[in-house]
């Protein structure tokens, strides 16, 4: 509290420093009016004539008290979504012959990854190619079942291999066996590891690739203990990043862990979060906001209203016909129109919600004239 009555008193002496036209000795040659306001306004004053106001767009409307729907505040990261994240494995030993993707490629469903020569990849062709040719043979014959069993079979020793039965169809319409097994991607994706190697040799169920479905992430949050009782699975979550301040991404918690961190004293939830056009990245940190049922009341200006000055959050307050001046404010949950303000702000106040660019020129004139 202390820290943030400092950081006020230092930004109006600073907004002084920047309207020397505001201080004795330093006004400018005025009659009438304006001159009068700008003589008895106090320091760090700025002072807008009604034509200049209505030139510059000037509006304001007042800070009011709201109710708001529950927010829990809490600290994460972004990870992948293990429910679309696969490990493309070797289904059979062989060398690799030819690498097809490579880290950060993005594959469709069904994409040829990896070509592998594989003996048991041939034999288990041929004896698939042999026992269709003989069932075809003794089709209306006695041995006709005995000849369908086995072909059955045969077929069945390409399923592991990552076959189905429309590929095996095409194999004994083509009459001739494949050279290499082809590797696909089960589902669209990213490669985030490929440590497959043309001319490899490789194992069966050796590591080929890593691949992950980015359009949907998993937040990992950490909930305080004193919130867990406010928050439930089904809520509504907004995330906020460092690398997209202006943007905010929607999720939904679908978890909350069973165990206490007892250093942190924090619970980790899930957030599921859809990233469809893959501007998220694992890792990144976030912020989270989850929706409680617990409601509130708050003061909320218009979310236009809110200007960063100094690198600050700061609003305009009109505090006369002609006057206004720059208030350092604490701001806290945030909608599409409203910004809640803890504080800095006082109820009924006038805030400047469109123009503000004129009040900061008149600032920034002020301090070149200094």
């Amino acid at each position: 509290m202390n820290m943030t009555r400092n950081i006020l008193v230092t930004m109006m002496v600073v907004a002084s420093g920047f309207c020397p036209a505001c201080r004795p000795g330093n006004a400018p040659s005025e009659t009438g009016a304006a001159a009068e306001v700008r003589a008895k306004a106090p320091a760090g004053t700025i002072v807008l004539s009604a034509e200049a106001q209505a030139d510059g767009g000037i509006a304001v409307a007042p800070a009011k008290t709201a109710v708001l729907a529950g927010k829990i505040e809490a600290p994460g990261e972004l990870e992948f979504n293990a429910r679309r994240l696969a490990e493309v494995s070797a289904r059979a030993d062989g060398r690799i012959e030819r690498v097809a993707a490579v880290v950060g490629d993005r594959v469709a469903a069904g994409q040829v990854l990896v070509e592998i020569y594989s003996r048991e990849y041939l034999a288990s062709q041929t004896e698939v190619l042999q026992a269709a040719a003989r069932a075809a043979r003794l089709r209306g014959d006695p041995e006709e079942t005995t000849a369908n069993a086995f072909l059955q079979a045969a077929r069945r020793k390409l399923y592991p291999l990552g076959l189905e039965d429309k590929d095996i169809d095409a194999l004994i319409a083509a009459g001739e066996i494949r050279p290499f097994l082809l590797v696909r991607a089960p589902f669209a994706g990213t490669i985030i590891e490929a440590p497959a190697l043309a001319g490899a040799h490789v194992d069966l169920g050796g590591s080929l690739f890593k691949l992950a479905d980015m359009s949907s992430l998993w937040a990992c949050v950490h909930v305080f203990e004193k919130d867990l009782a406010g928050i439930r699975t089904g809520s509504d979550v907004l995330l906020r990043t460092q690398a997209f301040p202006d943007r905010e991404f929607t999720g939904r918690l679908v978890l909350i862990g069973a165990v206490m961190e007892e250093k942190t004293r924090t619970v980790e939830g899930r957030v599921e979060v859809g990233n469809a056009d893959g501007s998220l990245r694992a890792g990144m940190y976030v912020e989270a906001e989850i929706s409680s049922g617990r409601e509130r009341s708050a003061l909320v200006v218009p979310a236009a209203a809110l200007q960063e000055y100094l690198s600050r959050p700061v609003v305009f307050v009109k505090t006369g016909a002609t006057t206004f001046v720059l208030r350092l404010v604490e701001t806290g949950a945030r909608t599409a129109t409203e910004v809640e303000i803890k504080q800095g702000l006082a109820a009924e106040e006038s805030v400047v919600t469109a123009g503000s660019f004129l009040i900061k020129s008149e600032l920034l004139k002020s301090s070149l004239g200094d």
